[in-house]
């Protein structure tokens, strides 16, 4: 059985017991589950579950537990806790996962827990939470292991035996002078393989560039995904040695900022799963009221042309294909341009070849889409005339629709408002108004 089936059948037992209420099968069974499968288990769990399966944990499964589970959910588990418990669980994790944690919690709480570390341990976190999470600087562990140019190999590998456990995915020695900057990488697979006595000096590669602190969380993963990285050091202003970024820091931001484009093209926020009716509804709330908005405005174009619609009856069963038509087209370069904007791939150099191409994809399904609704409303109604304002309109909207959605996600980046939470709402509005003005407008001028 492979490790993953193995896992599902644990979890599929573990399942069962809950339903059973048997806890103390439950707590056998969480034993045997590694910490990602418990995190998983809790965070598919209702709200009355989670507190259940939290308190069946053993002390040592918690610190690795806590680290996988969400942050709005993790967060309910340490604001329960006391200070001293807390910087316990903490102590047990990497500096970057420490610092992830206590940047999510209130300042006064995050203070506290700070207090009851010894100060080495203070120093090392308090050096990451100096840059916030959306940058190399935040993502970061300090447990790094250095080494000198001028060392000889052998000199290094009795070095590295010293350790009892060396830092998680570590493929690579850091190599550093005497002012602690960084100078270059000592693969772990050229250490073992190379003559012992010749020099760091000799084996290093000088040619992988370091990570500024500052650099953008999305850059940094970027780099990892082009670079096939495992681990990269991070420097600061002055090229001294800060830490260095893994590639299971990259994974979540990678993660993260999947879930944000998810939940954001919904305009949901970051929300649970499972969250109560009281903190789901408001949040929605807010969106759903926007949006009721701009369907006041959409209406107050329909109502310009009452008089319109009440002499050709027929424009009101087909208003709604042109406003359909026009949102699909729009969302569907959005979409394009809002992921291109998370890959790195739009810059000022191809922006203009972009909003050309989504223009020419309106006009020739414009064209094609038109035809089509033009003969069916035709035939429908027997009225050509209906055809060609309804064909009409729904090239200008589908036009419209795709320099919209190419064009607003640059915009708004550019007002340094997130295009993927807010294109959505501005670009419904767009081709709603546009479909009705186009429309109604066309057969006003040939019916009225």
């Amino acid at each position: 059985m492979n490790t993953a089936a193995g896992s599902q059948k644990q979890l599929d037992r573990l399942d069962r017991a809950l339903s059973a209420g048997t806890l103390g099968d439950v707590a056998n069974l969480m034993g045997e589950l590694s910490p990602g499968d418990i995190a998983h288990l809790i965070s598919s769990s209702p709200p009355p579950f989670r507190h259940v399966l939290w308190q069946l944990l053993e002390p040592e499964q918690e610190a690795d537990v806590l680290n996988e589970l969400p942050d709005e959910l993790r967060n309910v588990f340490l604001e329960e806790m006391q200070p001293e418990a807390l910087a316990d669980i903490v102590g047990k994790l990497d500096d970057d996962d420490v610092a992830d944690i206590l940047q999510e919690l209130p300042d006064a709480l995050t203070n506290q827990v700070l207090e009851v570390m010894d100060e080495q341990d203070r120093a090392r976190i308090e050096t990451v939470l100096g840059y916030s999470d959306d940058v190399a600087g935040g993502l970061m562990s300090t447990d790094t292991i250095t080494v000198r140019a001028d060392m000889k190999l052998e000199v290094v590998l009795r070095y590295l035996r010293r350790h009892a456990v060396l830092p998680e995915n570590t493929d690579a020695v850091i190599v550093v002078n005497r002012k602690d900057q960084y100078v270059g990488l000592l693969p772990v697979r050229t250490l073992l393989v190379s003559d012992p006595g010749v020099s760091v000096r000799e084996m290093m590669d000088t040619t992988r560039d370091p990570i500024p602190a500052m650099l953008p969380a999305t850059e940094v993963a970027r780099r990892f995904e082009r670079n096939d990285w495992i681990s990269a050091p991070v420097i600061d202003d002055d090229g001294a040695l800060l830490g260095r970024i893994t590639i299971d820091d990259i994974v979540d931001v990678i993660r993260e900022e999947a879930d944000h484009s998810l939940t954001s093209l919904a305009r949901i926020g970051e929300e649970d799963t499972f969250s109560t009716v009281l903190h789901t509804a408001p949040r929605r709330a807010i969106w759903l009221g926007i949006n009721l908005l701009t369907a006041f405005i959409a209406s107050s174009v329909i109502n310009l042309f009452q008089g319109t619609i009440e002499k050709v009856v027929a424009l009101a069963v087909l208003m709604p294909i042109v406003a359909s038509m026009g949102g699909i087209a729009g969302t569907q370069s959005l979409t394009v341009l809002v992921r291109g904007m998370a890959m790195g791939h739009i810059n000022k150099r191809n922006e203009g070849w972009l909003i050309g191409r989504e223009a020419m994809v309106g006009v020739l399904n414009g064209v094609l889409w038109a035809s089509v609704v033009a003969v069916a409303a035709s035939l429908w109604f027997d009225d050509w005339t209906l055809g060609f304002v309804i064909a009409a309109a729904l090239i200008i909207n589908l036009i419209t629709a795709g320099v919209t959605g190419a064009v607003l996600p640059l915009i708004l980046q550019r007002l340094s408002i997130d295009p993927a939470l807010a294109g959505g709402v501005v670009l419904t509005t767009v081709t709603d108004v546009v479909g009705f003005l186009s429309f109604l407008g066309l057969a006003t001028l040939f019916y009225m």
